[in-house]
């Protein structure tokens, strides 16, 4: 019985961290960013390039982006600083052939933190746009 507790918890993590059915198909990258930045670094973006390539049918997939900041700078900056890297990634995926209709965005600035925004390892967490390509129902 011992062996099995890890592959337990390992189970129960990857359905708990999703948070939705552990048979969906989902598959997701986050590109980073420097502080007050939107600009996508050279190694990001051939690692992004890579990624989408490696994807199998990606026409069978709706994309979700999503913009994230930290909590330096006003409110408005950082809508429109989550704003300005989401628009950077869509132009990236777009490149890639992934057609306008099955790209979804979402700027979150700093009201939707992942990681501690009192840390200046949280706040460089918090710098990115999250890629979700999820599963189309047929």
């Amino acid at each position: 019985m011992k062996c099995l507790t890890p592959l337990l918890l390992l189970f129960f993590s990857l359905s708990t961290t999703f948070g939705q059915d552990i048979n969906e198909p989902i598959i997701k990258k986050s590109i980073f960013f420097g502080g007050g930045s939107y600009y996508i670094d050279s190694e990001q973006l051939d690692e992004l390039n890579e990624w989408i390539e490696s994807i199998e049918e990606p026409e069978l997939y709706e994309v979700l982006v999503h913009g994230h900041t930290d909590n330096i700078g006003s409110m408005e900056y950082n809508q429109w600083l989550s704003d300005m890297r989401t628009d950077a990634v869509i132009q990236r995926i777009k490149v890639n052939g992934i057609p306008d209709e099955f790209i979804f965005e979402k700027d979150f600035g700093e009201e939707q933190p992942v990681y501690d925004n009192r840390t200046w390892q949280g706040q460089r967490m918090n710098r990115r746009v999250d890629i979700v390509f999820k599963k189309l129902e047929m």
